[in-house]
């Protein structure tokens, strides 16, 4: 992401009028020890990533910005007859449409609030989505719209200002909506589990960044792309269900210990499986719907998986 100057820290502000107002060895109530407990623990989150709001803020308008052309490049393309060839009808179409026009909504309320903050927002990119057909666009509008909804989630706790939380909340559901119509659209599961599952920017980002050609001046992020994680050419992704052993290929296979399968439905997120070069790893059980596969080089008993030990990927996945 690009490097903004800092932004006047509001809430240090507003805090030292407040402390000035109060007697001497003011005592925090439980519920505002909660409060404070959380924000610390927002900002040392977004502090370890190196993150502010304005930047987080302006990952999110990088996503809006490729959904937005997804759907627009997408439509561009295969006319009407083409949706309907795949059995959707004018009114899922028409849906479908009011999907792109929802994203460029997000765009222009990101850009706005970005600029509010005094900070120039990011410019969209230059992509590479591979369309073939209406179909291949739609599975892919699937998993955009899975990945656009993990990336809110995991956002979520490094925002420290409530008004910003309040902007990306009412962005998330309706990115959730799109998710659900677009399984449907795809003849699969609209609510496959309870949950749905966040991720890092780091991991969002390398969901993103294969589609990524080039960008403006300026409008680069600085994160950088986990290594690519595919799977082992002759799979079958038919064949993708729980007990079922899969090959995984990346250059950083060799240094990998565990395959991690990180899905909502998962307690602590992610399941670990043992990883062998040669042999590949067993799918665990309790998976369903799209499953985010990275390989890792510890397993942690707590389920939690981060940065620090992803080597590759995420690839995405679909369990039945």
């Amino acid at each position: 992401m690009p490097s903004f100057t800092k932004t006047i820290a509001i809430v240090a502000v507003g805090m030292a009028t407040v402390a000035s107002a109060l007697p001497a060895f003011p005592k925090f109530t439980e519920s505002q020890m909660k409060i404070h407990s959380v924000m610390k623990r927002q900002n040392a989150a977004a502090a370890a990533a190196g993150l502010t709001d304005i930047d987080i803020l302006q990952f999110a308008l990088t996503l809006e910005h490729l959904e937005s052309e997804f759907y627009r490049l997408g439509f561009a393309q295969f006319p009407a007859t083409d949706f309907q060839g795949l059995g959707l009808t004018q009114r899922e179409i028409d849906d479908l449409l009011n999907i792109g026009k929802t994203e460029e909504a997000h765009v222009v309320l990101l850009q706005g609030a970005i600029a509010q903050a005094g900070v120039q927002p990011v410019q969209a990119c230059q992509y590479n989505f591979g369309f073939t057909d209406a179909a291949g666009m739609v599975a892919t509008a699937a998993v955009l719209e899975n990945v656009g909804v993990s990336a809110y989630l995991g956002a979520a706790p490094l925002v420290s200002d409530g008004g910003i939380l309040s902007t990306a909340g009412s962005i998330l559901t309706v990115e959730a909506r799109h998710q659900t119509f677009t399984r449907a659209a795809t003849k699969i599961v609209a609510v496959p589990q309870a949950f749905d599952t966040p991720l890092s920017a780091k991991q969002v980002f390398s969901l993103a960044a294969p589609f990524i050609a080039s960008c403006p001046e300026g409008s680069n992020l600085i994160l950088t792309a986990f290594p690519t994680l595919t799977m082992a050419a002759g799979q079958d992704a038919a064949a993708l269900q729980a007990g079922a052993t899969i090959q995984l290929q990346s250059d950083a296979s060799a240094q990998a210990t565990f395959c991690a399968f990180t899905t909502g439905g998962v307690p602590g997120g992610t399941a670990f499986t043992p990883f062998n070069p040669a042999t590949g790893c067993q799918i665990p059980q309790g998976l369903a719907g799209f499953v985010y596969v990275n390989l890792a080089s510890a397993g942690p008993l707590s389920g939690v998986i981060t940065d620090d030990i992803i080597l590759a990927g995420p690839m995405v996945m679909q369990v039945s």
